[in-house]
């Protein structure tokens, strides 16, 4: 099976690329702004930028991979894709909500807010696994013939992947995932390393099952 020529790229595909880059951009911005009081704050800031940017960039990786053969001129589609850019959005400023301390604040009320930011991350994230996982479904039904027939299954597998994790971010919404704590910080922010864990790890243990052949079918 050969590889075929894939389709223009339609605008809110561009438009896509521009949200994700926007997102990285502000991610930097925002501890710029915020002057470290130690060293120990600078990688802090570091460790906080590097895990958005994974985060982004993974999703980003993944997008690209669908949208390389999912038409998106249908309804459907075109609004997960708008709802899949807001949440991405979102995740830098979400993200810095949880590591910046409010200087101003008591240590109940910071750990409040704190809470939040992390509660809405959580459910940001499991809106973004989700939407890529309907993604992945779309594209993996053989009769659509969107990809090659032996790699639907690939499709298959990152879909449920998606879903099953999306379920576990869904679920550390809960506020028993904050109050709880290992090495100090709460289990909720454990859960997030999921999602890189499962693709990076798998991306270098079976390279294959992270790409793909266009199906010559596509007209």
């Amino acid at each position: 099976m050969q590889q075929v020529e894939r389709r223009p790229r339609p605008r809110i595909e561009t438009l896509a690329d521009l949200i994700f880059g926007v997102s990285l951009g502000i991610g930097s911005l925002v501890l710029i702004g915020n002057s470290p009081a130690s060293s120990g704050e600078i990688n802090g800031h570091i460790a906080a930028f590097g895990f958005t940017f994974l985060i982004i960039i993974t999703a980003w990786i993944i997008y690209t991979t669908d949208m390389s053969v999912l038409p998106v001129e249908t309804r459907a589609v075109t609004f997960l894709n708008v709802v899949l850019l807001l949440l991405v959005a979102l995740v830098p400023y979400l993200l810095n909500g949880v590591e910046l301390v409010n200087t101003s604040l008591s240590a109940s009320e910071s750990s409040a807010i704190r809470d939040y930011f992390s509660t809405l991350f959580a459910a940001d994230l499991a809106g973004i696994l989700f939407i890529l996982a309907t993604f992945a479904h779309v594209i993996s039904k053989e009769e659509k013939r969107l990809v090659a027939p032996e790699f639907a299954a690939l499709f298959r597998n990152g879909r449920n992947r998606m879903f099953v994790l999306g379920i576990i971010m869904a679920i550390t919404v809960l506020p028993i995932f904050w109050q709880l704590t290992w090495f100090g910080i709460p289990l909720r922010t454990y859960a997030w390393y999921l999602p890189l864990i499962s693709y990076w790890v798998g991306r270098a243990v079976r390279p294959d099952s992270r790409t793909y052949k266009v199906s010559q079918d596509v007209p």
